[in-house]
């Protein structure tokens, strides 16, 4: 009997870094999601500024949560606003390769 509560710790400890590994990935997916519905939500803000005859990059800046604002990079030009984004994530090797881009555009009459 001892030796299957033994071989329970055994397994235990060699399914944790999976299940860790799991869960990593699961909040980078997360991340990138997130990021995509702000900086689609960020270009849109951007383009109705454009429409309005503001500046797009100020309304971009403002319609951005905190941790985004700082980073984000936005092009307009053309009725067209571009937002990229890098979301957060725990090793910085992803977080140097991932980006989340969105683009609105304004339709003129």
């Amino acid at each position: 009997m001892s030796g299957e509560r033994g071989q329970a710790s055994v397994e235990l400890l060699g399914g944790l870094p999976v299940l860790l590994l799991a869960g990593l990935v699961a909040f980078q997916l997360l991340a990138v999601g997130y990021a995509s519905v702000i900086a689609g939500s960020a270009a849109n803000a951007g383009a109705l500024a454009m429409a309005a005859g503001s500046d797009p990059k100020a309304g971009v800046r403002e319609s951005l949560p905190g941790w985004p604002r700082a980073d984000a990079r936005v092009e307009a030009s053309h009725g067209r606003v571009r937002v990229s984004l890098r979301p957060p994530s725990l090793l910085r090797v992803l977080r140097r390769e991932l980006e989340v881009t969105a683009e609105a555009a304004v339709n003129a009459p």
